[in-house]
């Protein structure tokens, strides 16, 4: 998996929707939606916030993504 198909899972287990999380990220659903499908990466800043919403943390995003 990359870091957006984690990004993906950890908020399809939390029950969240992708407006959700990129609200409370400070990004656009649209830049969300770019980086679940893999043709964008996170800052690790945004990385690290998105982890905090999805109460996860950092390394769970990133493991098997190649990091």
């Amino acid at each position: 998996m990359n870091v957006g198909e984690n990004i993906r899972h950890k908020r399809e287990q939390a029950g969240l929707t992708q407006a959700y999380v990129a609200e409370k990220a400070g990004v656009t659903q649209a830049m969300l939606c770019q980086i679940e499908r893999g043709t964008k990466n996170p800052s690790l800043q945004l990385g690290a916030e998105i982890a905090k919403i999805l109460n996860c943390s950092l390394e769970s995003l990133l493991m098997d993504a190649g990091f």
